[in-house]
Order: structure tokens, then C-alpha cells, then sequence
């Protein structure tokens, strides 16, 4: 992906992250659409799943990231996922493993323009146990085995890195390996659930600073722009350098409520639904989505990050200060503030914190 794009006025998302049902069978405690699922006013018939389809395609939306909830257990989904594919829109799906069988590895195997994101939440059973429910490491890796048998090609696990599983990072790693998976890290936001094991859950400055250095050592492992607040030298012709939030994508809820993105789907953003106003209309003239797109960091143009990062990731901004206005508080800089400031070493990492 072109590095400018993300500071173009586009008048369309790149991407769309549809959350698709609000069912899920875990409950995992930083749940970032926790809060999204239960105030849903229930979801999309499956109609409306596919005349928005049509229009994400009229749109040239280049991808789709569907979740939850967990995806898979919507009885319709893989058919809305099949239209999809017809439309010629890349899809990823994010699901917790767990409703993997067989039959279904099958059909998801024979298909093309596919990726799968498997949430795993440590590289012991402890860790992640904590995190998503007791059992549920050994009922994704059994998910996770079916797909590797397979040899499906576009595999990812996806772990949320917290104070919990922090030091579980590099075993992660090579856990995502021996599957034939490609490993994807993704930053830990005080949204839904989230924001209530915040201040459990969060890293250290010394954890950022530690995570910011492994990943420019790691090139192949995925972030999106989950960290792009921590990039460093190393990655900074990778992934995004700002917030695509209004400007590269936007979010829909299951009941077709839009939102600038998946990390802002609180009621003080919402920006319209698909059922009463198209989507196209709404990302491009929606109030929320240009207060989004005009956003503006001023503590941060002084900065010599302001380049890399561009103030950061305003959700967590406003969950942490009530304002879209300040710094990132986990941005690099807060980390290492002195300027200059070393990486410390990579191995072994930081002590992770005490489950409570």
C-alpha cells in the first residue's frame, strides 16, 4: 500500500471491518466490540448483508474484514462471505477458532481471495485461558491444526499483546510458525471490555519501548497499523504512518450502524447506518468522519516522531483523556522520552504482569 494514500482525501475506504453478528461464544475480557454487540439493535438480514455487498463493490472497496462476535456462528455467513468473492472483494475474516470443523476447513480451503485471523491470546494454555475462557487454547489450536492440515494458505494468529501475555511474545511467534501461520500482533485499546482492564492489561513504557524494537528486527510479522505509533526506523517503509480511521476505512456494526473504525465504535461516533443512508454517502459527509479527517495533534507537529505517527491513535487518546485532540499516550516518544532514548535489549523481555 502506498505510503500517501493515507493522507489523501479518498472518497471511498480501502477497507471495511463489518462486524457481522453480535453472537459469540467467548468472553474474552478486553473485548473490543463488547460494548458495540450489546447495544446492537440486532443484525443485517442476510438481503441487506448482500445489497450492501453490491454497493462496497460499485465503491471499489478493496477489502472487507469481517467479525464479531464470532462470524461462523451466523448461519448465513458463508453465504454472504461466498457473495462476497463473487463481487471480486478481498475478504478476511477474524474468528476465534473455535466453530472450525472439518467440513467447514473444507469449503474455506476451495475458496480464493481469503485470509483467516485466529485469535490466540498467549503461547500457553495459562495465558490464554486467562484472557478468553478456561479451554479455549487447546479448542482453537485444534481449529488452528485443522487449517494447517490443509495447508490453507492465507493463515494468520493474531495475538493482542498485554502486560498478561507480553513476555509469551517470541514463543507466540514460533507457535504461529510451526502451523504455517504468519503471526500478527495487534495493540491492546481501551475500548469495550477493553477499557475496563485497561489499567491492568496495558504495557509498561519499558514493554513499548522493547515491542517498538522487536518489531523493526521481525519485519514478517503482521501489525496493520496497530503499532504504527511505535515504528522506528526499521519499519517505516511498512504499513501505515497515521490513523486511517475516515480517511482509509470505516467500521459497521451488525446492525448496520457505521463508525469511522473498529476502535471508535462508541455512540459519541456514530455516523449513520446503511439501512436508512448509503454507505458511500455517509463516509464521505457524515460530521463525525470529517472531524476525523481534519484532525489535528498540535502538541505533536514539534515532535521528530510527527512524521512516523502523526499523533498516534486517536481512540486511544479519547478513552484514555476524553479528548481526540492530545498525543497517543503510548506513543514512542512517551516511552522513551529523553531524547535519544536507547531500545533496550530484546532478549528476554521485559517480566509481564501478574493475571488478576
Amino acid at each position: 500500500m502506498p505510503q500517501n494514500l493515507s493522507s489523501e482525501r479518498l472518497a471511498a475506504p480501502v477497507n471495511v471491518t463489518w462486524e457481522i453478528t453480535d453472537r459469540c461464544n467467548l468472553g474474552c475480557r478486553h473485548c473490543l466490540s463488547a460494548d458495540l454487540r450489546r447495544g446492537s439493535g440486532g443484525e443485517l438480514d442476510r438481503r441487506r448483508c448482500e445489497a450492501l455487498i453490491d454497493e462496497l463493490a460499485a465503491l471499489q472497496v478493496f477489502q472487507i474484514n469481517f467479525g464479531g462476535g464470532e462470524p461462523f456462528l451466523r448461519p448465513d455467513f458463508m453465504d454472504i462471505l461466498r457473495y462476497a468473492q463473487t463481487k471480486g472483494i478481498v475478504t478476511c475474516v477474524s474468528t476465534n477458532g473455535t466453530m472450525l470443523t472439518p467440513e467447514l476447513v473444507d469449503e474455506l480451503v476451495g475458496m480464493e481471495l481469503l485470509f483467516l485471523q485466529v485469535s490466540l491470546d498467549g503461547a500457553q494454555a495459562a495465558t490464554n485461558d486467562a484472557i478468553r475462557g478456561e479451554g479455549t487454547f487447546e479448542r482453537i489450536l485444534e481449529g488452528v491444526s485443522l487449517l494447517s492440515r490443509c495447508s490453507f494458505p492465507d493463515l494468520s494468529l493474531n495475538m493482542v499483546v498485554t502486560s498478561v501475555n507480553f513476555e509469551e511474545i517470541g514463543e507466540f511467534h514460533r507457535l504461529a510458525g510451526s502451523f504455517g501461520a504468519r503471526t500478527r500482533l495487534s495493540r491492546f485499546r481501551p475500548s469495550g471490555d477493553g477499557s475496563r482492564v485497561w489499567d491492568r492489561y496495558r504495557l509498561s513504557r519499558e514493554q513499548l519501548a522493547w515491542l517498538s524494537g522487536f518489531l523493526g528486527e521481525n519485519p514478517g510479522i503482521l501489525t496493520g497499523d496497530s503499532f504504527f505509533s511505535l515504528t522506528n526506523a526499521d519499519r517505516r517503509t511498512q504499513g501505515l504512518r497515521t490513523c486511517g480511521a475516515a480517511r482509509m476505512t470505516c467500521a459497521v456494526g451488525p446492525d448496520g450502524s457505521v463508525f469511522p473504525c473498529a476502535f471508535l465504535c462508541d455512540p459519541a461516533f456514530l455516523a449513520g447506518n446503511v439501512v436508512e443512508e448509503s454507505l458511500g454517502a455517509i463516509f464521505e459527509h457524515a460530521p463525525i468522519m470529517q472531524t476525523l479527517r481534519d484532525l489535528e495533534v498540535e502538541p505533536c507537529r514539534t515532535c521528530d516522531r510527527f512524521a512516523l505517527c502523526n499523533g498516534g491513535c486517536p481512540a486511544v487518546a479519547y478513552f484514555v483523556t476524553d479528548s481526540l485532540g492530545l498525543p497517543d499516550p503510548e506513543c514512542l516518544r512517551v516511552a522513551l522520552p529523553r531524547a535519544g532514548g536507547a531500545l533496550p535489549e530484546h532478549s528476554p523481555a521485559p517480566e509481564r504482569a501478574e493475571v488478576a
